[in-house]
């Protein structure tokens, strides 16, 4: 944790409580700080800055002296359309996407995503991720996640507006053009689950507008392409 995230609902007037015991477990047992200590903290959707801790229990924390000065960092102009990893790549993955600074996320089905991943509870998860992932990179600000459980409809109907005036793309390992470094417009980038997107789909995304791209000749889990790809193309 490199900043402590707060709620809206954590603060009255001017100090901020907390009871939930994750937060008060790293609090007490990881950061091993005591009463007047200050620690970094954040307010979700808000600025940035420090707090003091003003009495400390087991089951409660509360500080003040908040004092929110600065921004939280700017995020990639990137959004990203992922179709449905496994659950448990999902988890990691959601939390590497959110301290990386991704904008935007849209989880799709596609051909070769198990239908049963919809059913999995990581979707109840999604809160508490995304907190870690911001605490982790010190950022107050999520980022907006949707949900799209039909591909054909989603790429006819809705693609064409996302991806006006942005560059768009699909990972793709056997695309002839390689993906490019370090663009600084908004991007639309796509990838598929383990073993690809089908040539269908290729096909579809490529009547749109969105360009194959490749990474080379290794073919790649995931899970470790899009940060690659991510760092690529946004470094």
């Amino acid at each position: 944790m490199n900043l402590l995230l707060l709620e809206p609902s954590d603060v009255i007037g001017d100090r901020a409580t907390l009871t939930d015991p994750r937060r008060l477990k790293h609090i007490h047992e990881t950061l091993n700080l005591a009463v007047g200590d200050t620690l970094k903290v954040g307010m979700r959707e808000g600025l940035k800055g420090t707090a003091m801790i003003e009495s400390l229990a087991p089951d409660a924390i509360t500080f003040s002296q908040i004092e929110l000065t600065t921004l939280p960092p700017a995020k990639l102009p990137l959004t990203l359309i992922l179709a449905l990893p496994r659950p448990i790549a999902l988890r990691r993955m959601l939390m590497d996407l959110v301290t990386l600074g991704v904008a935007r996320l849209i989880l799709i089905q596609s051909n070769r995503v198990e239908k049963s991943y919809w059913q999995s509870q990581v979707f109840g998860e999604f809160d508490e991720l995304v907190r870690l992932g911001l605490e982790q990179a010190g950022d107050t600000v999520p980022p907006l996640i949707e949900v799209k459980k039909r591909f054909r409809p989603f790429v006819e109907d809705e693609l064409p507006a996302l991806i006006q005036d942005k560059v768009a793309l699909v990972a793709h390992p056997y695309a002839d053009i390689s993906a490019p470094f370090g663009l600084t417009q908004p991007t639309v980038l796509v990838v598929g689950p383990e073993g690809g997107l089908v040539p269908f789909e290729i096909e579809l995304l490529t009547k749109q507008g969105v360009q194959a791209v490749s990474l080379g000749d290794r073919i790649l889990r995931t899970e470790t392409a899009v940060p690659v790809l991510i760092g690529r193309l946004m470094g």
